[in-house]
């Protein structure tokens, strides 16, 4: 047993009330073996937890798609160690998920019952810790199966091969007895184990074998195995591998066969040393390797040339701004200004995550790809048609810093077939978009230290880049590359520069150690002019500037703009230098080509937290124009390179500073603005305020926030009779002038809500008091709306099947899609 798992479960059954372990020498019992209630208390909690899933009686539900669990030969192990731990953890890549939430005791108590089903017959032969003698030669097994026996057109093993079968990773914590069955007669139902009451078919043994076979209207037959099906859709796996999502009421007719898609002939075609060797192959495979799922090629799916055109796929939603320039834009046009009234919920998939979901999902050829938000994270594929569950992978933090703040993910990103996503826990993961299954997995940075990533990184070429959180803590922000098939870091810059740099002397002694400039926010990139511009967010401590001195505190609240290859830094914009005000730019850097002002123009457009809207040169950082676009008073004006011109008093202090308008949640923040084309406007969220800054001086913990924020001390400032109370809303800018086109008030400010434009000339905006809107994108014009009754903190985003589409929005911990009616 690996040693971290025994001193895991000794430590967690040490620690239950009243529960002690049994250990033998290289095992860990369950302490509830003897208890004679345990079993009853224990088949409580699977009737509420575990039936619907298992079956009443853990006889399996391939329906629901889990398997029998009244048998020895589980896939997944069958000891009590193994029972325990998948409670506790789930099992990655399955639907299998984590039930953490539950006692030591009760999940002894679960498997005190489980096992009480399996006969009380010991798991030594078939569970994790089987001694079974090795059969034949492994080596010439490995070569049967992958070349004569052809098994990899079908089945993987650490992510080499087929996902047509399942995947045989750990197949070795079967039986040789039951491998060699599954292999000369895969027809037959695994039989019962050991000890166990009943017979097989699906009851106490394993369920039979089973193939679907589709004919659809046109006259196609295609034939597979189901992936997952409910009264109106089906999921199945053709023999190809290739996923396919049906509407069952569209089908021309749709069979079930009980037999096997495994040939049934291999005690004809293979030797007796061929079978032999094969079972010896698969013996040995008992854990998932990564450090050879990591050598498999990316292949098919999202490749490089589809993300660079994803505004030719239009039914897609191929990454987390929609397209490589970050304009979060629809070309779809079926839901109009005309039609947009008629929307209706077409399916909502609830429960995706522990805190409120700030993520946007992904669509490709109509499967979605979204993520919940907390611990443990999610990952999960959808079909976007149905609202039906493909898979999902689960992953608990290795670690968790007890001052975690803001425990979000934002979504993937995707390459091949592989999606990457980022932890709260500082690590960037690779997961097979086919399967659910980890790739690889690196350590990006140390969470004990503050940091965390929580927005989706960015794909281009073959490298995968990602940002980290910890502009709320005494860190040194930078932005990783990743190589996308390995893993492997390919470069750092640092967005605090060190000793030697330049910038460097922007900073107060050694404050740059501690300087911040997180960067979780995605970034945006131009194929053409080989740039990444990435937000920077603010220096650290947010609000004590004695810390770190007078000087602009770069590239903290800036945009970088950098080569993708080197990370070399070609040019940089701040917006706010020595920000006193928590005014990081970690908002969409918009790429956009238009006439400006008469001229053709490579524009970057940024709605910064300091209230202004700015309009730059993305071919070399020069300044264009800045505009307030909502009530400022800290700021006189722009010099020729964009410098903003601050008024005394403005900045934090130990005194305070006057009512300063945008307040700390800034005019905007991080959640995605839209530019239409076909308008040239852009739209965004937005909130007036004022708010007094004051700094007071803070020590630096490790892991703790470092903020030096002050508090007051007499009465707050008045608000002057020309300053604006609190309101907050959705509005149109015209880029040209900065000016507003057109305001939309709603009840609640909140900026962690985004909009989305579309071809149709609609705007649809995320509320915090649970709507979704649609708007005129010419007048603001109020057109539909839906309460989804969820704490909403993410921005809509649309797709379509079939030429049908759909509007999706995470709204609490449920998504939505909507359409119009058939």
């Amino acid at each position: 047993m690996d040693r971290r798992l025994k001193l895991l479960l000794v430590a967690a059954i040490a620690t239950s009330a009243g529960v002690l372990a049994a250990q033998q020498a290289d095992t860990v019992q369950n302490p509830l073996a003897s208890n004679p209630t345990a079993a009853m208390d224990g088949q409580r909690l699977f009737t509420q937890t575990c039936q619907t899933c298992h079956g009443p009686a853990a006889q399996g539900d391939r329906d629901r798609g889990g398997p029998a669990l009244n048998t020895t030969t589980l896939a997944h192990g069958s000891t009590a160690a193994d029972l325990f731990r998948d409670i506790r953890s789930g099992i990655p890549g399955t639907q299998m998920p984590p039930f953490a939430r539950l006692s030591d005791e009760q999940i002894w108590q679960l498997v005190t019952y489980i096992q009480s089903l399996q006969g009380g017959a010991p798991a030594a032969s078939t569970g994790r810790g089987s001694m079974a003698p090795i059969e034949g030669d492994p080596a010439a097994g490995e070569m049967v199966f992958f070349g004569k026996a052809a098994c990899s057109n079908c089945h993987e093993v650490h992510a080499r091969g087929g996902v047509v079968g399942p995947d045989l990773s750990t197949a070795g914590r079967l039986s040789p007895a039951a491998l060699r069955q599954k292999i000369v007669s895969p027809n037959d139902p695994l039989p019962p184990a050991p000890g166990a009451r009943g017979g097989g078919g699906g009851g106490r043994g394993g369920p039979p074998p089973a193939t679907i076979v589709v004919k659809t209207q046109d006259g196609r037959e295609i034939r597979g195995v189901r992936r997952n099906e409910d009264t109106f859709s089906l999921q199945m796996v053709d023999q190809t591998g290739q996923l396919h999502l049906f509407e069952k009421l569209k089908l021309a007719s749709m069979t079930v066969e009980n037999k096997s898609l495994m040939p049934d002939d291999y005690a004809k075609r293979l030797t007796p040393t061929d079978i032999a060797n094969l079972v010896g192959y698969l013996q040995t495979q008992r854990e998932r390797d990564l450090s050879k799922t990591i050598v498999q090629p990316i292949a098919g799916g999202v490749t490089y040339e589809r993300l660079r055109n994803a505004k030719a796929e239009p039914q897609n939603w191929l990454m987390y701004w929609g397209d490589y320039h970050g304009t979060h834009y629809s070309p779809l046009t079926q839901i109009n200004a005309g039609t947009a009234s008629k929307l209706q919920p077409a399916w909502a998939f609830p429960n995706l995550g522990a805190s409120v979901m700030e993520g946007t999902p992904l669509v490709v050829d109509g499967v979605m790809y979204a993520t919940g938000s907390g611990n443990p994270l999610t990952v999960t594929a959808i079909d976007a048609r149905s609202g039906r569950q493909i898979w999902r992978f689960t992953r608990q933090q290795k670690i968790v810093n007890p001052f975690e703040i803001n425990p979000f993910s934002r979504g993937v990103a995707l390459l091949g077939n592989r999606a990457f996503v980022g932890t709260l826990d500082g690590a960037l993961l690779a997961i097979d978009t086919r399967t659910g299954q980890l790739i690889w997995e690196v350590q990006v940075a140390d969470t004990m230290e503050g940091h965390s990533i929580t927005s989706p990184p960015l794909v281009l070429k073959d490298m995968v880049i990602t940002g980290v959180t910890g502009g709320e803590y005494a860190t040194r922000g930078f932005l990783d590359a990743y190589d996308a098939a390995t893993g492997k870091r390919r470069w750092r810059f640092y967005t605090i520069p060190g000793p030697g740099e330049f910038g460097n002397d922007t900073w107060k002694g050694d404050s740059w150690k501690n300087g911040g400039g997180p960067t979780w926010l995605t970034g945006t990139y131009d194929s053409d002019l080989n740039l990444v511009y990435w937000p920077v967010g603010n220096p650290s401590p947010e609000f004590d500037r004695t810390t770190r001195g007078e000087g602009d505190n770069l590239y903290s609240n800036s945009v970088v703009a950098l080569e993708p290859e080197t990370g070399k830094l070609k040019w940089y914009f701040q917006f706010t230098p020595n920000d006193g005000h928590d005014w990081d730019s970690v908002q969409d850097m918009m790429l956009v080509d238009r006439t400006w002002r008469g001229q053709n123009r490579k524009l970057l457009m940024h709605a910064d937290r300091n209230g202004h809207f700015y309009v730059l040169d993305r071919t070399n950082g020069a300044f264009l124009s800045g505009s307030p676009f909502v009530y400022q008073n800290w700021n006189k004006g722009f010099d020729e390179k964009g410098r903003p011109q601050q008024v005394p008093g403005s900045n934090s202090s130990a005194e305070g500073s006057f009512l300063v308008y945008p307040t700390v949640g800034g005019g905007t923040n991080f959640q995605a603005p839209s530019y239409s084309p076909l308008t040239g406007s852009l739209y965004l969220a937005f909130s007036e305020g004022g708010a007094q800054y004051l700094s007071a001086s803070q020590p630096i913990e490790r892991g703790r926030q470092y903020v030096g924020r002050g508090r007051p001390t007499g009465a707050a400032p008045a608000r002057g009779p020309n300053e604006p109370a609190t309101n907050a809303g959705i509005k149109a800018i015209d880029p040209e002038n900065g000016k507003t086109l057109w305001s939309f008030p709603i009840f609640q400010g909140s900026l962690t809500n985004g909009v989305l434009a579309t071809a149709g000339n609609v705007v649809f905006a995320s509320l915090r008091d649970g709507n979704i809107i649609a708007l005129d994108a010419k007048t603001g014009k109020h057109l539909w709306h839906f309460q989804t009754g969820g704490n909403n903190g993410a921005s809509p985003m649309s797709y379509a099947i079939d030429s049908k589409q759909y509007v999706a929005l995470s709204a609490g911990n449920v998504i939505f899609s909507f359409a119009l009616p058939d």
